[in-house]
């Protein structure tokens, strides 16, 4: 007895793949690609599985899902419009559009698709981190930052490795100038991310918090890595310039400089930190010049004046540097006043 029931647990089986429609066939032969990240192969087995099977809803959605990925937000919109025809407030149709208007720039839209989404998924009882993600994002760009923070610890509980999360927290912390979180937040990330695709963006961001919390040294260790990303980036280069001069290495600030006056000489920032590095390094005439190019392409750079005045100071120009603090008070700067008041009375 045990000799036949193979064959016919065999037979069983062969019954049952012959009963699986040819459609659904296809559609998982389309589901395995794009798992592959082969949308464009993909679309066309799911073409034929619609028009084997003119209802399909669920391959409309995949199909919008592939083109979400190949950027074609107006042919996913389309595909994700006759899901929706076809069967009305469903959640994945609902969440695809919310992330399709998001990343079509209909934020408008992608909100009340994004709220729908999450009404659905709370009513069917779907955990579902992207969705939170996707309001987070919205509620960042209407500079929501508490609703954003909100719904990101929603994220970060249903998926404690969502780095991108993790990274747009530190982001909203920086710019509520919360920078000990920020740095916080970033070390986390950081730490979960893999070691051969970093993700450069949360180095830089950790750069600049640290440079907002005077912690210099570690600034510049992490503008080095962001640079072997992305080598010669301006900003980054005048950036680690920066904290380079905050630890007096005004020699390499000025490599630095030089090399971002190289890929834009119209920067006047540029120009301004390098002479500031010049003038530490006792190039007074030097960094004069460098003021004054400063100041020709941004002749009200507040900076500018008042940093020329410190020079010319150091070089017993008294007279030109009390004129350039007087003209750095009268456009904003807020130092300059007190060194009128010392020096120029």
């Amino acid at each position: 007895m045990f000799i036949w029931l193979i064959p016919i647990g065999i037979k069983c089986q062969e019954v049952l793949l012959d009963s699986i429609p040819e459609e659904q066939k296809i559609f998982t032969k389309a589901v395995e690609l794009i798992d592959s990240a082969k949308y464009q192969e993909a679309i066309p087995l799911l073409k034929t599985a619609i028009k084997q099977k003119k209802d399909f809803w669920q391959a409309y959605n995949k199909m919008a899902y592939c083109k979400i990925k190949l950027k074609d937000y107006k042919g996913a919109e389309k595909d994700l419009k006759k899901a929706e025809l076809i069967m009305p407030i469903n959640f994945e149709t609902t969440k695809l559009k919310g992330i399709n208007f998001y990343l079509f720039n209909k934020f408008s839209e992608s909100k009340g698709a994004i709220d729908s989404a999450i009404e659905i998924s709370i009513d069917e009882k779907i955990d579902d981190w992207e969705l939170f993600y996707y309001r987070a994002l919205l509620m960042y760009k209407g500079k929501a930052y508490k609703t954003a923070l909100e719904a990101l610890e929603s994220v970060t509980d249903l998926n404690p490795n969502c780095i991108e999360a993790i990274v747009l927290k530190a982001e909203i912390r920086f710019l509520r100038k919360e920078y000990n979180y920020a740095i916080k937040e970033l070390n986390e990330a950081i730490k979960k991310m893999p070691l051969e695709t970093p993700d450069y963006k949360a180095y830089k961001l950790r750069a600049k918090a640290r440079f907002e919390n005077k912690d210099f040294k570690d600034a510049i260790t992490d503008w080095n890595v962001y640079l072997d990303g992305f080598p010669g980036e301006e900003e980054a280069l005048i950036s680690r310039a920066a904290a380079k001069i905050n630890t007096k290495d005004y020699t390499g600030a000025i490599v630095d400089l030089d090399e971002a006056i190289k890929k834009n000489a119209k920067n006047p920032v540029s120009y301004c930190y390098r002479a500031v590095a010049k003038s530490e390094n006792k190039a007074f005439q030097e960094a004069l010049k460098d003021y004054d190019m400063s100041l020709k392409l941004k002749f009200d750079y507040a900076d500018a004046f008042y940093n020329r005045a410190a020079t010319k100071m150091a070089i017993k120009d008294k007279f030109g540097a009390c004129e350039d603090l007087n003209k750095a008070d009268g456009l904003g700067n807020v130092h300059a006043a007190q060194i009128i008041e010392k020096y120029c009375k």
